[in-house]
């Protein structure tokens, strides 16, 4: 079962470890929309983490509308992931467009640039193995 977790040796921040892997765990199906999400006192003591950076990373999900809150009640999974899932995809479409206008500015070929495509994925395709 794929749950909710942090790597306390990465150099990305942890409330960004939180959001990412919440995000993915929705967006994959993993969490359904509107199952609701651990507290944010539950999931700090799950982790061991303070609660504030949980906070952090539900303020952040919930503005990229991945999840939502009910006062009294907790968070839960967004019943909108495909609107946010199409927005997150225009975000990253946008940053590859970009980053290849630098690219070819900088004078880094297509084959190089295909290359570190098929690295990447394979790195990632090892990492979803584990």
């Amino acid at each position: 079962m794929d749950s909710i977790y942090v790597d306390f040796k990465s150099r990305k921040p942890i409330y960004e470890q939180i959001v990412e892997n919440v995000s993915s765990l929705a967006l994959r199906g993993v969490l359904k929309p509107n199952e609701s999400i651990p507290s944010v006192r539950q999931l700090a003591s799950e982790l061991g983490i303070n609660p504030n950076t949980i906070h952090k990373a539900y303020a952040e999900l919930e503005r990229r509308g991945i999840i939502y809150s009910s006062q009294g009640r907790g968070s839960f999974v967004s019943d909108d992931l495909v609107g946010a899932s199409d927005k997150k995809r225009a975000d990253i479409i946008g940053s590859i467009t970009s980053a290849l206008a630098d690219a070819h500015v900088y004078g880094i070929g297509k084959s190089e640039i295909l290359q570190i495509v098929e690295n990447e994925y394979a790195e990632n395709d090892k990492e979803g193995e584990q």
